[in-house]
């Protein structure tokens, strides 16, 4: 009798799933875990120039994004302040940049920022997360040039952290240009470990190696080129690390140009034909009209080591084929 007495009030407290995913507002910032562990961040602040996540982790917590400059960290390089964690934007729409676009980048060209109207959406689950916004594409006069809906879910993919983005672009004037130019759009920046070895590289070793779904490896082999998928993968304190992002079937343009360096830089660009194809008679721009609209759909998996293409693939086919 006692000791079902003692298992009584044991009972009443509701067990944790390992995939349980919370999702906390803490000003101008919501804080994503999945089995009450640090998944990322997501900052949509007036100080933010565009909306972003810092840092991505994996499952176990490594951090596999670049700190910078966000925060310090001694043996980072300190280049492309404007690339923080994780961020969807373009260098050229109508125009004006919005990709680097920090404030201290303003003396250079037109710039924008993407401003947040509504968090329409803020959904913590059992299995996953859900936080859907309305933002809007301004000018520095304060004219909206586009207005984006985006859906960000935070789940777990076979044990991997993940997020899927489903992002919804509508022209906001008469016309909006997204133009064409290497400087976009779909982003993340890697941690200093997973870079490639490059020119620049000091202290800090490098381990990553860049690899598409047709098998190319590096930048030289894969910048420009156009692939369903594309990882960036190799080992932080000697554990293996990567990130994928999938480029969804239904995305303008499938499969997408990728504008991926070996310094860090892993971006998704369907736009900047002229520079990938080193052909300034092509025009990659994508014209809408008022009301018309773009939509783009990525998953990226932060992943411990996914063993080459054929799991990679089958990640790919099982989240593109259910959509």
């Amino acid at each position: 009798m006692k000791r079902a007495l003692l298992l009584v009030p044991l009972l009443c407290f509701p067990t944790l799933s390992a995939e349980t995913v919370s999702l906390a507002r803490d000003g101008n910032r919501i804080e994503v875990k999945i089995g009450g562990r640090p998944f990322t961040s997501f900052y949509f602040g007036p100080e933010a120039t565009k909306p972003y996540l810092h840092p991505l982790r994996s499952a176990d917590g490594t951090i596999v994004t670049r700190s910078y400059p966000m925060e310090q960290l001694a043996g980072e390089q300190t280049d492309h302040r404007h690339h923080r964690g994780a961020w969807f934007s373009h260098g050229d729409v109508n125009g004006v940049d919005f990709w680097a676009n920090e404030p201290e980048q303003r003396r250079r060209g037109k710039k924008g920022i993407i401003s947040l109207v509504s968090i329409d959406t803020l959904k913590a689950g059992a299995h996953s997360g859900t936080i859907t916004f309305t933002f809007s594409w301004n000018d520095l006069t304060g004219t909206a040039l586009v207005s984006e809906q985006r859906t960000m879910k935070f789940h777990r993919v076979d044990g991997n952290n993940a997020v899927d983005f489903d992002i919804v672009l509508s022209a906001q004037s008469e016309t909006v240009k997204f133009g064409d130019t290497k400087e976009g759009t779909f982003a993340v920046r890697m941690a200093t470990e997973l870079e490639e070895q490059h020119f620049r590289a000091k202290g800090v070793p490098r381990t990553g190696t860049i690899t598409n779904a047709h098998g190319a490896e590096t930048e030289a082999n894969t910048w420009g080129k156009r692939s369903p998928w594309v990882d960036y993968a190799g080992s932080i304190e000697g554990k293996p690390k990567g990130i994928a992002i999938f480029d969804h079937p239904a995305n303008p343009k499938h499969p997408t140009y990728w504008h991926v360096r070996g310094y860090g830089l892993f971006a998704a660009n369907v736009f900047g034909e002229h520079d990938f194809h080193a052909d300034a008679s092509r025009d990659g721009s994508i014209t809408l009209a008022r009301g018309e609209t773009l939509r783009f759909r990525y998953r990226v998996v932060i992943h411990q080591g996914l063993g080459g293409g054929e799991k990679i693939n089958r990640l790919f086919r099982g989240w593109a084929e259910s959509k």
